[in-house]
């Protein structure tokens, strides 16, 4: 392609607040009654006063200092006044001139950096429920309208404002995910996409990439409104790179302007002009006083701080030596990757008991219990839709597993049986061994006389890995872990058919 995009992110991220943000409703993103967490103020009655929500605020410059933000020692709200249905006022509680946080850089997994323009709070509209059912009455048919539910309108928002730093589809996936994580993390907001709780916007433009048509000027900007996940962001910054470029091909101007996204047609569609800031005719709210952040709340707010997922990858991978690809699950996964470090400590605690000295033997039990977390426990997870918190495995009894997977007492296919077991059960894993005859066969005269039956009923086999047919001695061996209902040890086993055969 002849041009390169210059992508830049808007996304609002509702905080998870108890109450809305300038009055006393309830904040509760799962009701589903219309109308329902409604007050006179956030419904904008006559003589009504707006009273800031000072844990939003917290909330905010905590997003702030994880970025690096620069916090504002004082700021203010603004009125940006617009008209929609959706919207009580006719104006929205926002800010512009001084936001709380400016600056700062989000790194992605991939290490690529993202900087930040500028993290603020806002009020949140209303919702629009379009093509409603009407109730059927006596004196009417059945017909559909349009409706407002006001049960989101007051809720806190918090909107960041990307650099124009952003690159491709993939990278604003990857950057959605990132700020989701990290939002988590901190626990401002539950960021679920589908819920509406994080909507991202995307402003896309192209500029040449031809040596004499090369420019430092960005091309004609257009923004894609309420993008409701990650693979519609992906899939819609795509096409509108793909769309601009064709314009440009073709001598034509893109056009700046608002576009929505049909996840059904797969394109994007013009919605309005583009508005800019002086539209929206700024001032300060006058039903508000200017905030000042003294330097007590912001250690305060320090203090609170945890471990980011940046940082959290960077460490798995340093001391725990897991792969990039491991510490990423693990992180991303935060209450798994918090059951993988208790399970560690009781893997340390039994070493130390076993007064084992060999390093390698260390890391040999943090691979094997980070592969089974990985692989075997979360697919048990998702197949029951319970998440890792209900896990009625304990770290010990689970350290106890991958101990005797690593001794070799238990097969591989055992040790499945017996997860399974404690995963519906809870029970200890050397009463499953017990209860359930799942001790690995390692005795070479007990496998002998497996191998001499399983040969003698399988003679086709034998006589093609004699003629020179590898691989009928791995089917011997998968008849012999059959025989054995998977007891036996498998390497002890094939050595013992080869040597028979032999």
């Amino acid at each position: 392609m002849n041009y390169e995009p210059t992508i830049g992110l808007e996304i609002h991220a509702e905080l998870n607040t108890k109450t809305k943000m300038f009055c006393d409703s309830a904040n509760n993103p799962l009701e589903t009654g219309a109308n329902v967490n409604v007050c006179p103020i956030c419904l904008a009655h006559p003589g009504t006063l707006p009273v800031i929500n000072v844990e939003a605020v917290h909330k905010t410059v905590k997003v702030g200092l994880a970025l690096g933000s620069s916090i504002n020692e004082l700021s203010w709200f603004e009125r940006k006044n617009y008209f929609y249905p959706d919207l009580p006022k006719g104006y929205q509680i926002s800010q512009y001139e001084k936001p709380f946080c400016e600056g700062g850089v989000l790194k992605l997994p991939s290490g690529r950096d993202v900087r930040i323009r500028r993290v603020h709070l806002e009020e949140d509209t209303g919702r629009l429920i379009h093509n409603y059912q009407l109730p059927i009455t006596n004196y009417q048919k059945s017909k559909r309208g349009s409706f407002v539910d006001y049960n989101r309108a007051g809720v806190p928002l918090m909107e960041l404002v990307t650099e124009p730093d952003v690159a491709s589809g993939a990278e604003a996936k990857e950057f959605g995910e990132e700020l989701q994580l990290l939002l988590r993390y901190l626990g401002v907001s539950d960021a679920d996409m589908e819920k509406g709780q994080m909507r991202l916007e995307a402003n896309i433009s192209l500029k040449s990439q031809i040596s004499n048509l090369k420019s430092q000027k960005l091309g004609t900007k257009v923004e894609i409104k309420n993008l409701n996940s990650f693979r519609a962001a992906e899939r819609a910054i795509n096409y509108e790179i793909d769309r601009q470029a064709e314009l440009l091909e073709k001598g034509e101007e893109v056009v700046q302007e608002t576009r929505g996204w049909n996840e059904e047609s797969g394109q994007t569609f013009s919605q309005r002009a583009k508005e800019e800031s002086h539209d929206y005719r700024y001032f300060p709210e006058p039903d508000l006083p200017p905030i000042r952040l003294e330097k007590t709340q912001l250690d305060f707010i320090k203090a609170e701080m945890p471990e980011l997922p940046a940082a959290r990858r960077e460490r798995f991978v340093k001391e725990y030596e897991i792969t990039a690809k491991d510490a990423q699950v693990l992180t991303v996964n935060g209450e798994l990757g918090g059951y993988f470090e208790k399970t560690v400590t009781e893997l340390d605690d039994w070493i130390k008991n076993e007064k084992i000295t060999d390093a390698p033997v260390r890391q040999k039990l943090i691979k094997l219990s980070a592969n089974y977390l990985i692989t075997e426990v979360q697919k048990l997870l998702a197949e029951s839709s319970k998440p890792a918190t209900d896990l009625r495995i304990s770290p010990e009894d689970f350290a106890e597993l991958i101990v005797l997977i690593h001794q070799g007492k238990i097969s591989s296919s055992a040790a499945q049986t017996i997860l399974k077991e404690m995963f519906a059960t809870g029970k200890d894993p050397h009463q499953i061994l017990q209860d359930k005859n799942l001790a690995q066969i390692g005795d070479a005269v007990e496998l002998k006389k497996t191998a001499q039956e399983v040969i003698a009923q399988n003679p086709q086999a034998a006589e093609d890995y004699k003629k020179g047919k590898a691989e009928s001695l791995k089917f011997l061996v998968g008849q012999l872990m059959r025989a054995s209902h998977g007891r036996a040890n498998p390497q002890l086993g094939e050595d013992i058919l080869r040597k028979l055969l032999d």
